[in-house]
């Protein structure tokens, strides 16, 4: 998943198919590798996804979140676990709306050497919000405390809400909620076992009212210290922005908009992540804007049917001048673009290619799959695609990886509102240096959900001429997927796969 969050320099290769695309083995001079999302400390990466809509107990929309851990073979279904807040350990108790895994990130809070599950509780206390974590250690996950507690309207720990760096250059990573009625919060750490703070708690208020749609953070300006990036939109009308805010050895600076090559604020999207696409030493802002149709959406530059931009990072502020937009029509990118598609629906980092540039993995859950005038065509079926990074950015070039339920190997059919790629993840589950790309499908079985796994390969053949020809590896051998058949949970509308710890 954004294989590059968080300041992660990470390179990986990720192995997608349809008519036999993949990728071929990391370059030399790619970056070392490294594990993250490891609960356990096992060295393999493990998954953690959300069903916030899940019944739990009777009570609708309590929430839940699965867990797989990984291992040589990959992601082990025998590890499965599933944790709510009716789970021994974990604070309070599941109510109906409080939607537990309404957010999810990672990170190693007590600075104990395992990572850390932490999740938002969006709904808690009608609609105040919480954020609680699951502590990871030798065994894996358990236990847990509360982190933070919102008040009346904050909705904190929602979706888009919450992020995890060290945005003091502490050496302590520091949790960071959106609140929208006045901002980001920053409470610094490292956190005792009970969830109490060992850092000072920072309030950076917004200069206009905003709502925040996701956050992430990165190191934009390669001064060594995490930076925090938000997409937004005004609170009253769409006005979709880019803003961050630097960090520094005495917190975070107060709220600043990145400008585009007239002056004006930069428009936005939905989702976002941060990572240095063109391997320039500066981390990049990749932003997702899925949902067309806005009355701004006029001078939006391939607005339609969604599109990501990237927007270069440099020694100062992020080069809003040089974005570069794509859609599903410029060249290189598969598919058409049509009103509807929501390509850009959840932008992650990871080098999918081998060439040791992060490329971009992002859900068009929209997509229909078949003619648009043939009655047996699959509407909002769904596909994920892979976007190739390159030195000179996020151009389309090369961006021919795409896969969907129908696509060779992968178990299931495609069906209509399926909404494969709702939601997306990379993670290197069997430690072989090469990132697994997760999908899910929160529409699946009438919103039921479910969730597959492709698992990568640097297998390739070479032509006569020495050039690399793409080779089938995605199937059945390949290819995990599961639902709630696999956790033992409530099926009925839980949207598995709605997200994952990114």
């Amino acid at each position: 998943m954004r294989v590059q969050r968080r300041g992660w320099r990470t390179a990986l290769a990720v192995a997608l198919a349809l008519g036999g695309v993949v990728a071929l083995p990391a370059v030399a001079g790619a970056a070392p590798h490294e594990v993250r999302d490891d609960f356990n400390g096992d060295g393999y990466a493990d998954l953690a996804v959300a069903a916030p809509d899940g019944t739990v107990g009777g009570r609708a929309k309590a929430g839940f979140v699965g867990v797989l851990y990984g291992s040589a073979s990959g992601l082990k279904a025998s590890t499965k676990r599933v944790f709510s807040q009716n789970t021994a350990g974990v604070p309070g108790g599941s109510e109906a709306g409080d939607r537990f895994g309404s957010a999810l990130t990672t990170a190693d809070l007590d600075r104990d050497g395992y990572t850390d599950l932490i999740v938002g509780v969006g709904g808690e206390d009608g609609g105040s919000g919480r954020v609680q974590v699951l502590w990871g250690g030798a065994r894996g996950l358990s236990g847990g405390a509360t982190l933070a507690s919102g008040a009346a309207g904050d909705r904190l720990g929602s979706a888009g809400h919450l992020a995890a760096g060290d945005v003091d250059g502490d050496g302590a990573t520091d949790l960071l909620t959106a609140v929208d009625r006045y901002g980001l919060v920053a409470t610094g750490g490292p956190f005792s076992r009970s969830g109490a703070a060992g850092g000072e708690r920072q309030v950076v208020k917004d200069r206009y009212p905003s709502r925040v749609l996701d956050l992430d953070v990165g190191d934009l300006n390669g001064d060594g210290i995490t930076d925090v990036v938000a997409a937004q939109t005004g609170e009253t009308f769409d006005s979709r922005r880019i803003a961050y805010w630097w960090g520094t050895k005495d917190g975070l600076t107060p709220w600043t908009l990145v400008w585009d090559i007239d002056g004006a604020t930069l428009q936005g999207g939905e989702n976002l992540a941060v990572g240095d696409v063109n391997r320039d030493g500066y981390a990049d802002i990749v932003v997702g804007r899925a949902v067309d149709g806005y009355a701004s959406d006029y001078d939006a530059y391939r607005a339609k049917g969604g599109r990501v931009t990237w927007i270069p990072g440099t020694s100062g502020a992020p080069d809003g001048v040089k974005e570069q937009a794509v859609n599903q029509d410029s060249p290189g990118v598969p598919g058409t673009a049509e009103k509807g598609d929501r390509f850009g629906t959840d932008v992650q980092l990871a080098d999918v290619n081998g060439d040791g540039y992060l490329d971009v993995v992002t859900g068009v859950p929209g997509e229909d799959l078949g003619t648009p005038t043939d009655p047996d065509a699959w509407r909002d079926a769904g596909s994920v695609v892979v976007l190739a990074g390159r030195a000179d950015g996020l151009t389309g070039a090369g961006s021919h990886q795409v896969v969907t339920q129908n696509s060779p190997g992968v178990p299931g059919a495609a069906e209509n509102g399926d909404a494969f790629g709702g939601a997306v993840h990379v993670g290197d589950a069997n430690g072989d240096g090469l990132a697994d790309v997760v999908a899910g499908a929160p529409g699946e079985n009438a919103g039921a959900g479910s969730v597959w796994s492709f698992r990568s390969a640097g297998e390739h053949v070479v032509s006569p001429g020495g050039v690399p020809i793409p080779a089938t590896v995605l199937g059945p051998n390949g290819t995990l997927t599961f639902g709630h058949s696999l956790l033992g949970t409530t099926a009925a509308k839980a949207r598995l796969g709605s997200g994952f710890a990114n």
